[in-house]
């Protein structure tokens, strides 16, 4: 089982190679959309969390971008100090600049600050692996992560991606969202899982299902088939944003049985907690006059199969 950290940097290797071509396919629907903006940022996506250097011929091809496009981008990155440039071995890893913008959106989280000491402690009860997640594209991205102290076979972190279709924080998430927003969502998975949607289609209906029975939903082997958890939906106090929590552990230390007689129920709870915590949180200061910007002063969920057949 001390394979399935190494499992996990993989498919999130191949996670990110499966969603190239996002920024060509959307900029010929919108006219807005900045596509060489678009072709930078999924450069630095290219480099998953664990995986270190990568060369022009690599990131061109997880991107799908022409390889004399990829060398003008990563030249730009590298001048702003997203990239650096190791001579050595003719390749890039990001930079500190990267690192400035990701703390920034961290720090500021809310729910991430409320759901630590949640997270930490259904871990330890659990000996299980829990994270917080958001969306990242057509995927989820751990925004906290905690252990139990036995854990050794998982060693998800924060910055993890794992995908929304098969895991059951994605399918959590999935749950959560307005209709308009979960149909373009499963518009998406149903394309990119175009030849296994029967399977796909199968198990997101069955998570709904328990997500709206019981306020959860339980995986098992569907993503890694050496990993099973539960996930429930959370949504921050004012119910604008979603998020996703789970507990995950190897299926060989736990059963499905206590997944959906305990753990399940467990996550729930954590949930609450973790809304009711947000709630509390005191309000951020208004920034000082002279900081501020000027402005200009002025349910039930529908079947799966009516959403896939849009």
């Amino acid at each position: 089982m001390g394979n399935v950290s190494h499992l996990v940097t993989r498919t999130a290797a191949f996670q990110s190679s499966v969603e190239q071509g996002l920024a060509e396919a959307t900029s010929g629907k919108d006219r807005q959309f900045v596509t060489a903006l678009a072709r930078g940022l999924d450069i630095l996506r290219a480099f998953p969390a664990g995986e270190g250097m990568l060369g022009n011929q690599e990131i061109a091809h997880r991107t799908g971008l022409p390889k004399p496009t990829v060398a003008r981008l990563t030249l730009t990155l590298t001048e702003l100090g997203y990239l650096n440039y190791i001579r050595r071995f003719r390749k890039y890893e990001l930079g500190a600049s990267v690192l400035a913008l990701g703390y920034a959106a961290i720090s500021s989280m809310d729910v991430r600050r409320a759901s630590r000491a949640p997270l930490e402690q259904i871990a330890h009860a659990l000996n299980a692996s829990t994270a917080l997640g958001g969306r990242d594209r057509h995927s989820m991205i751990y925004l906290e992560a905690c252990r139990g102290p036995s854990v050794v076979a998982i060693t998800h972190d924060v910055g993890t991606r794992v995908p929304m279709a098969s895991t059951a924080m994605g399918r959590a998430y999935l749950f959560s969202l307005p209709d308009a927003d979960r149909n373009k969502q499963i518009d998406a998975i149903r394309r990119r899982w175009r030849d296994d949607w029967g399977k796909v289609k199968t198990g997101l209906e069955r998570s709904f299902k328990e997500l709206a029975d019981h306020g959860f939903c339980v995986t098992w082997g569907e993503w890694l088939p050496e990993l099973c958890g539960v996930g429930a939906p959370l949504r921050n106090s004012d119910g604008t944003a979603a998020y996703a929590i789970n507990a995950s552990a190897p299926i060989y230390q736990i059963s499905r049985d206590r997944l959906e007689a305990d753990w399940g129920p467990r996550l729930v709870k954590v949930a609450r907690d973790i809304r009711t915590g947000m709630a509390a949180q005191p309000a951020v200061a208004p920034a000082p006059a002279a900081a501020r910007p000027v402005t200009n002063g002025n349910g039930h969920r529908p079947p799966i199969s009516a959403m896939a057949r849009r």
